[in-house]
């Protein structure tokens, strides 16, 4: 076969393939969000081989921030046991309920799936509570606030540049806030165009770092953005019930005196997605029966009281927190002084921009950022292990936490 030949052979081939994309499309509910729709601050060549949301959770998998997933607490930390859920695992459940919502009402499954692998790139260390712990530091020093969903975004947009479409970094910002309740309106986006658009992004980002509540107001712009936002709640309920059993928290597991949203964790998500699906076909929103959003908010408080808040107040958060507050001074330190062979340099600033084509450009730029900001952006960006070893390669010696071992009931 000549080269001309297989040209005209690719040609013909991607007509084809350019014809399925639109048909599939076409399918989708009028509500949806539609690939042409994706907005960039910079344009791209459209290629059928990546269609817009595709190119987006690529560019998510195959950034190092991904990785870091599966060191990351999701609710118990400093366990040694398989069976209890890392961070990775949640996102990727949050992904299968979501585009398994987004199937039956029609709506774009790509764009469900980066929203729903991105969505908590920015969380810490330690979960919710190093979240909270970074954040009061944070605002000790600038008066800002932490939030994992806005890091998410500026890990995506601000840092990494990845040039990300309006719509998936809108859903990975509005998909917390975590009120439960019967309908899920999309709020549509404000701008004439693709840069007021983003501007209006941008105004919303900075007013999450500067109020303190505002994170929980936001609301998704499209539809799935809203079925990612409800899937959270839907994979972490009752599967953080079943961590919790494994550990011998005093819990029902997962809704045993509950007969609207059933006694285990698999006939709670079909229940829920049966309601929510039914209620929902063929609307502009995303509805829960009554009965069933009160039941989901109600159990969604149980697992407050009984698992996340007994849980950060427990040893060893103290001493975590103890150890973000030392590590979070030294670090700046090292910025002030610009002590380049400090782990703030070379473990973080020198790695974070290698193998992009602008890397020298961008480490100037990210260098003329605020000393806490960057300091902000190392320590979200640890795993719990590399935090403790960080730690103690700053402080020899000073605190030693202990992991539950797989071996304390024997």
């Amino acid at each position: 076969m000549d080269g001309r030949h297989f040209n005209r052979y690719d040609d013909e081939i991607f007509g084809i393939l350019y014809s399925n994309l639109a048909e599939q499309q076409d399918m989708l509910s009028s509500y949806a969000c539609r690939d042409k729709e994706a907005l960039r601050r910079q344009k791209e060549k459209f290629h059928v081989a990546r269609p817009n949301f595709v190119k987006d959770t690529e560019r998510i998998i195959n950034c190092r921030y991904f990785n870091r997933y599966s060191d990351k607490t999701q609710v118990f930390s400093l366990y040694k046991n398989d069976d209890i859920s890392r961070r990775i695992l949640h996102v990727q459940i949050v992904s299968r309920i979501s585009r398994n919502i987004g199937r039956m009402l029609n709506l774009n499954q790509d764009l469900i799936e980066a929203i729903a692998l991105g969505h908590d790139l920015g969380h810490t260390p330690f979960g919710h509570a190093g979240e909270r712990f970074l954040s009061e530091l944070y605002y000790q020093n600038t008066k800002r606030y932490f939030n994992h969903n806005v890091h998410s975004v500026r890990i995506l947009d601000s840092i990494l540049k990845l040039n990300l479409s309006l719509q998936t970094l809108d859903g990975i910002l509005c998909h917390n806030g975590e009120q439960v309740k019967g309908d899920y309106y999309p709020r549509g986006f404000g701008g004439a165009d693709a840069a007021e658009k983003f501007a209006v992004l941008d105004d919303v980002v900075e007013q999450c770092y500067v109020k303190k509540d505002m994170v929980d107001s936001l609301v998704p712009g499209t539809m799935e953005g809203c079925v990612v936002r409800i899937g959270d709640i839907i994979a972490y309920l009752g599967k953080d019930r079943q961590d919790a059993a494994i550990l011998g928290v005093d819990i029902e597991e997962p809704f045993l005196h509950n007969d609207v949203l059933g006694s285990t964790n698999s006939e709670f998500i079909s229940n829920i997605i049966e309601n929510l699906v039914t209620g929902s076909y063929g609307k502009a929103y995303l509805r829960l029966d009554k009965k069933y959003s009160d039941a989901l908010d109600y159990e969604k408080r149980v697992n407050y009281s009984k698992i996340y808040e007994p849980e950060d107040r427990n040893t060893p958060y103290p001493t975590i927190k103890t150890m973000f507050g030392r590590m979070y001074e030294k670090l700046n330190e090292d910025l002030i002084g610009k002590k380049e062979k400090s782990l703030v340099y070379r473990h973080h600033i020198d790695k974070i921009f290698a193998g992009f084509k602008d890397e020298a450009q961008m480490r100037e730029e990210y260098l003329r950022e605020d000393n806490n900001q960057i300091v902000v952006d190392y320590i979200a960006s640890m795993t719990d292990d590399y935090f403790l070893d960080v730690h103690e390669y700053l402080f020899p010696n000073t605190v030693r936490i202990e992991y539950n071992s797989y071996f304390g009931d024997v």
